[in-house]
């Protein structure tokens, strides 16, 4: 009975990453694009 279970669980695990591989993103990134840079500028040193 072990080794039934042990491989029930290792389809559920498969099945399980099959699914989430191929349903629909749940990302929550904006969909605006890409945002300009907005930090400091490039400062030359001075050697």
């Amino acid at each position: 009975m072990n080794i039934f279970k042990s491989i029930e669980e290792a389809i559920a695990y498969i099945s399980g990453a099959i699914r989430r591989i191929f349903s629909p993103s749940d990302d929550m990134y904006p969909m605006i694009g890409v945002s300009p840079f907005e930090g400091d500028l490039y400062q030359e040193a001075n050697w």
